[in-house]
């Protein structure tokens, strides 16, 4: 059995990202799978003087300590103006200062949503291409596209058939590889 740790990128309450995330953590079953929310540690905005004088946070070193101990990680990232949230980016700024290795070992399933056409691909692109530099080793991706009206709020789940089949092929790659 292998522990999971799954999280949106998104700092809103109403994040879609974080209800993707969420349905596709109650699809894992075998498996240790916890849900967090990145709002529950509270990182200052990174600076070099901030780092220089007051150190790094306690919440850092808690969800840094949540990651080390995941054996693979799926992580729904938003995207604010064809890019990563600057609330992502600033985690990354963060985790990556007190460990640059900090997802060495790490399996991870990279999901993207918006309400757009394009299911916030060029954050997913993005993504994939910067997590690697900190030991990541990004399993399967899936972009999530217009997100309203394919998933469903009353039943919590996908509602567009042919993207539930997709969805459900790129889920069971990823268990399927970090049982290896």
């Amino acid at each position: 059995m292998k522990k999971i740790l799954c999280f949106a990128s998104s700092n809103s309450s109403k994040s879609i990202n974080h209800q993707l995330v969420s349905f596709a953590a109650s699809q894992i079953a075998g498996h240790n799978v916890e849900i967090i929310k990145l709002t529950d540690y509270d990182l200052p905005m990174f600076g070099e003087d901030i780092e220089r004088e007051k150190g790094h946070p306690v919440d850092l070193k808690m969800l840094y300590n949540k990651i080390k101990e995941a054996d693979a990680l799926v992580i729904s990232v938003n995207e604010h103006n064809g890019m990563v949230s600057a609330y992502f980016k600033n985690t990354i700024d963060w985790l990556s200062r007190n460990d640059r290795n900090f997802l060495e070992g790490k399996k991870i399933l990279l999901m993207s949503t918006s309400n757009g056409r394009r299911g916030a691909a060029s954050s997913l692109e993005y993504t994939k291409n910067v997590l690697p530099r900190f030991g990541a080793n990004i399993i399967e991706s899936f972009s999530f596209l217009s997100f309203s009206e394919n998933f469903s709020a009353e039943t919590k789940s996908i509602s567009n058939e042919v993207l539930l089949l997709g969805f459900n092929d790129v889920l069971q790659n990823f268990v399927h590889q970090i049982q290896q």
